[in-house]
């Protein structure tokens, strides 16, 4: 039986047409350049004392995680970071300080550890830019964003670390609380497993798990399910992975990838979840891998689904670095890569 990753590289990279090997080398598209705003704070990124500062105006710190060409940080600069109402708010209860996920420049920790700013997002793990980390008064993480969020759940981020919140409740909670279950049923799907012991899944067969969690009358779960998971090659690695799809706002009982029996929005809120669709990977042993978290479009959207299923996180812990191999292999097929669209280059 051949390996996934072999099954990986013939489906994704090799089934084109032998006429590819003559083609030219193929380019990259999507790269979108943006800059940090100009009303960031100037910091010599010594944080303990950026927490100290903020904290005297009655402020927080918010870190943001970039790289150049990324075109999810230019959308988040031109649009949550131009909207007058967000930047208004930002700047009464924010300093902002910009970190390059693979700069150079020194970064002293709270604890007074030194970092380069890539070895800094290196140690937290930081795998999609944009990441912002919100550190509380004593240069804790308050909050985490990892990836791009629209303007609206943006700011309900903004007012949870703001206000507080995180002290009295999880992110999760705060976003379902105060209000109904959206009406209507989740988009199927074929690949979609039935049922909910999750815990028999992960040890069914060799197939990594994928939960879907999801909710009714989501635009973004309906870009998910309409542009990217219609896209062909993206299909193909979604179906080899075991999935399940759970309602976020459900409070049916499941048996999660650890024997755990667990309301799906208390076990939703433990790990952390705060935006629909994410997706979250879990091993044979039940042990999460990876995530999208995030808005996504389909090249990082495909890549996750084949850095789950190739296990190149045992090999290869940045995320990012996976991608940028991945997308030159393809273009050196002779396919253009698109990091800012819903289709593939490559089929």
């Amino acid at each position: 039986m051949r390996t996934v990753s072999v099954w990986l590289m013939l489906t994704i990279v090799l089934s084109v047409p032998v006429a590819a090997a003559e083609q030219a080398h193929g380019t990259m598209r999507g790269v979108k350049i943006s800059e940090s705003p100009s009303w960031f704070k100037e910091s010599f990124l010594e944080l303990e004392g950026d927490v100290a500062e903020a904290s005297e105006s009655g402020k927080r710190l918010m870190l943001y995680f970039h790289q150049e060409g990324c075109p999810y940080c230019a959308r988040l600069v031109e649009e949550n970071f131009t909207d007058p109402e967000t930047v208004a708010y930002i700047k009464q209860h924010f300093d902002g300080i910009s970190i390059n996920m693979w700069g150079d420049r020194e970064v002293v920790t709270v604890s007074g550890q030194s970092f380069s700013e890539k070895s800094f997002a290196a140690a937290l793990k930081v795998q999609y830019t944009p990441t912002l980390i919100f550190l509380d008064e004593q240069g804790k993480v308050a909050l985490r964003l990892n990836g791009y969020y629209p303007v609206e759940r943006f700011r309900l981020a903004l007012r949870y670390v703001a206000e507080k919140m995180e002290r009295r409740e999880s992110f999760t909670d705060y976003l379902l609380a105060g209000g109904n279950a959206p009406s209507g049923n989740l988009i199927a799907e074929d690949f979609f497993r039935q049922g909910v012991d999750l815990f028999r899944l992960v040890g069914e067969n060799d197939k990594p798990l994928a939960v879907f969690f999801e909710s009714a009358d989501c635009e973004p779960c309906r870009i998910m399910h309409e542009r990217i998971l219609t896209d062909g090659p993206t299909r193909e690695l979604v179906m080899a992975v075991n999935n399940v799809q759970l309602d976020l706002h459900s409070n049916q009982q499941v048996t999660t990838p650890k024997g755990r029996q667990l309301g799906i929005r208390q076990w939703a809120a433990e790990l952390g979840i705060s935006f629909t669709p994410s997706v979250v990977f879990f091993d044979r042993q039940g042990e999460e891998v990876m995530r999208i978290s995030a808005f996504m479009k389909t090249f990082h959207f495909q890549s996750v689904f084949a850095y789950v299923l190739e296990k190149a996180y045992l090999q290869q812990p940045s995320f990012q670095r996976y991608l940028s191999a991945r997308g030159e292999k393809i273009r050196e097929a002779g396919y253009d890569t698109d990091i800012w669209g819903y289709e593939s280059l490559h089929r």
